[in-house]
């Protein structure tokens, strides 16, 4: 298994880790099913009303796809299947709320994540970027999500700098994409009180 699922049954909350910390938590195919299938459960759980989405360890909230996995594709050069559209809790019709608790790196796929959370709390020790344009790729779906919490400058820059472009947790709370900072290691208790309280 490659999250780690821990349930707080007296207030309602589940809190889910990306558990892949020699990876710094970068997504295969595995962990995306996964990612889907949880989703798609807590849609039903009437004991979960809220939920925390963090990584495991200090370096990486998540690194987005791992790019040492081969992601198979349909023969046809216009159509190209994106293994990550499915991982978010709203892609997969989850209404109740999530939580994001960030601690060191979120970038690239991250941004499915991210996008499609409530709150995002984060150390302060954390960052934000987008590496797409430095490998060449398009930034299309990651920006997208992201111009829903940030002000569309602060996307475009970050999309087109690629890792040249490392926003600090202080920049991503004052432009909306963080909620809360924290002292470095207190983004998952932060972000478990705060759903605590949602979810009552």
């Amino acid at each position: 298994m490659a999250l780690r699922i821990e349930r707080e049954a007296a207030a309602g909350v589940v809190l889910v880790t990306l558990d892949r910390p020699a990876k710094l938590n970068a997504i295969d195919l595995e962990t995306a099913g996964e990612l889907t299938s949880l989703w798609r459960e807590l849609r039903y759980d009437e004991s979960v009303r809220a939920a925390v989405l963090t990584g495991a360890g200090t370096r990486a909230f998540c690194t987005g796809i791992d790019r040492g996995v081969e992601v198979p594709q349909p023969p046809s050069p216009y159509a190209l299947d994106d293994p990550l559209l499915r991982i978010g809790p709203k892609a997969n019709d989850l209404w109740k709320p999530v939580i994001a608790a960030v601690e060191g790196m979120a970038c690239g796929g991250a941004f499915y994540l991210l996008g499609e959370a409530e709150f995002v709390v984060a150390s302060r020790e954390a960052t934000f970027f987008d590496p797409h344009t430095t490998y060449g790729m398009v930034s299309a779906y990651e920006a997208i999500a992201m111009a829903q919490r940030m002000p569309y400058g602060e996307v475009a820059r970050m999309s087109l700098m690629g890792t040249a472009e490392r926003v600090s947790a202080e920049r991503a709370y004052a432009v909306g994409l963080v909620s809360e900072v924290t002292e470095p290691g207190g983004a998952v208790a932060a972000a478990l009180r705060a759903a605590a309280v949602i979810a009552g």
